[in-house]
């Protein structure tokens, strides 16, 4: 069984710093992209930066240059470090994997169960 356990979340005024953090955990072969996605209320899930286990990033154009995504390989761990945060960055972001948990088996995804940010103004 494998889990991805998000935490970090909160309640933030505009302008402020949140740090994410989501740790996957069971029976892990390797972790590739690893990634932070969000859903607002009445909106799509939408993808805001992603990392893969070489270091490459990549980011929504809403959050460039305020977000910063990162990792620890040896942990398995992802980090969303939140600056200068606006309302419009109020959602529940959730964690997402693709890894696999042998070497003989395809990788999967595997998500979070979320964790809220808000942002007041």
């Amino acid at each position: 069984q494998v889990q991805l356990v998000e935490s970090g979340g909160g309640l933030v005024q505009a302008g402020g710093s949140l740090r994410l953090s989501c740790a996957a955990s069971g029976s892990i072969f390797r972790v590739d992209v690893m990634g932070w996605y969000r859903q607002a209320p009445g909106k799509q899930r939408e993808l805001v930066a992603a990392i893969t286990s070489g270091g490459s990033t990549n980011y929504a154009d809403s959050v460039k240059g305020r977000f910063t995504i990162s990792r620890d390989n040896a942990k398995n761990t992802v980090y969303l470090q939140m600056n200068s945060l606006k309302p419009e960055d109020t959602a529940v972001y959730h964690c997402n994997a693709n890894l696999k948990t042998s070497a003989l088996l395809r990788s999967r995804e595997v998500w979070g169960q979320g964790t809220l940010v808000t942002v007041s103004s």
